[in-house]
């Protein structure tokens, strides 16, 4: 979406860029030419913390960060790469440069919807994107007259407004001075915790955010099957014999979703038809698929129980075999390349059965049971929490 209305290079071609880390055996030749991507969340690395108990670290380069070493001594080369394009920089995040969306004599503008829910007494400002780790899409107008803040205690009770007179598009600086501000909002007299409150303007400056599919399945086509890159560099995963046979895609909650959509997208074939993934592992994603590639698009978002309910991530289909919606008949399903699906497992615990509509990964929209697709394998991981996160290591000891 959008890539038409991207900057382009001499060449004619859209430049973006992304960060990278690998993880390999020093001697190719003594791995197991298997490669396991971790599909970062927010930007940050995780299959060493939940597959290695290792404690969370996003420069992971000593014997330290590798926990138990479970996926070193498999043999197992570990790749990361940015994918979301609006992270910005800081506490080591995977970050991704994107092109911004530009029309022929103006910038591209559309209307656009914030929550935010705001959890200590006494906040007045907070960003655009509800998080300040998230770029957010700045407004073109400063006027609050042109906007809509309203607020509400429980999601389905009534929208308040809040008049454009008690609030402004500002920003509070260190020594307390309100500034103007495209980018953020200023309530004076400071956001009720946990209400939600829903702004909706006109933003400017999309980002090309589709892009992040695209950087995922090219560099792992490019460490699978290339020798070296259009610059003449070696691919750094092959040495004399040694070579990835195959690849693995792992991710969880968000990055878990991403796995989903990246399949069901059609990204896990390469421009030569070749399979990317062989396997994927989406962990605790529920019934959700990340909706990265739209104009204006939130991937930081996902609908829980309280709140952002109005941003999609469940969306049909929502099984990996063919289903049909019965509200529009459609007919699909989220594995349909069968020269290039990968096999899948999928793994939930009660948190998405609660509130992430699990079940929808092996019942139609109706409730009723489906048959197990012959390339995946559903489990329940049962009395486990979303985030089971591993442990921290203590001197070289996992605590639980």
């Amino acid at each position: 979406v959008d890539l038409s209305l991207a900057p382009v290079n001499p060449h004619s071609l859209v430049e973006y860029s992304t960060e990278f880390f690998i993880l390999k055996p020093v001697d190719m030749n003594r791995g197991n030419k298997r490669l396991l991507y971790d599909v970062n969340n927010r930007g940050n690395k995780r299959a060493l913390q939940f597959f290695n108990d290792a404690p969370p670290n996003n420069n992971p380069r000593t014997a330290r960060d590798a926990g138990h070493g479970f996926l070193m001594r498999q043999g197992y080369t570990v790749v990361w790469s940015g994918w979301q394009g609006d992270l910005l920089p800081g506490d080591g995040r995977l970050t991704m440069k994107l092109p911004v969306a530009t029309g022929a004599d103006w910038p591209v503008t559309g209307p656009f919807r914030a929550e935010f829910i705001i959890e200590q007494p006494g906040v007045q400002t907070v960003t655009l994107s509800g998080h300040d780790y998230i770029r957010p899409h700045p407004t073109v107008d400063l006027s609050t007259e042109s906007a809509s803040l309203t607020c509400r205690q429980m999601e389905q009770d009534t929208r308040q407004l809040v008049p454009p007179s008690d609030w402004q598009f500002a920003v509070v600086d260190g020594h307390g001075n309100v500034l103007p501000s495209a980018t953020n909002c200023y309530l004076p007299g400071g956001f009720q915790p946990g209400w939600i409150y829903e702004l909706v303007y006109t933003a400017r400056d999309p980002l090309v955010l589709g892009l992040g599919f695209a950087g995922v399945r090219d560099l792992i086509d490019f460490l699978r099957y290339s020798d070296h890159d259009s610059a003449g560099q070696a691919n750094p995963l092959r040495a004399e014999s040694a070579c990835i046979d195959i690849a693995h895609a792992w991710g969880r909650s968000q990055s878990g979703r991403f796995v989903r959509q990246f399949v069901y997208g059609g990204f896990n074939a390469s421009d030569s038809g070749q399979r990317i993934f062989d396997g994927a592992f989406s962990h605790v994603a529920g019934g959700g698929r990340l909706q990265l590639n739209y104009r204006f698009a939130q991937p930081d978002r996902y609908p829980r129980q309280h709140e952002d309910h109005l941003y999609p991530s469940e969306e049909f289909p929502f099984a990996y075999g063919p289903t049909e919606d019965p509200f529009t008949g459609t007919k699909d399903s989220v594995l349909k390349g069968p020269k290039t699906d990968p096999l899948v497992i999928h793994t939930q615990t009660a948190t998405e059965y609660w509130q992430r509509r699990g079940s929808l990964v092996h019942t139609d929209p109706r409730g009723n049971d489906l048959p197990e697709h012959a390339n995946v394998r559903v489990y329940l991981l049962s009395s486990l929490q979303h985030n089971d996160a591993a442990a921290a290591l203590e001197g070289g000891i996992p605590r639980y």
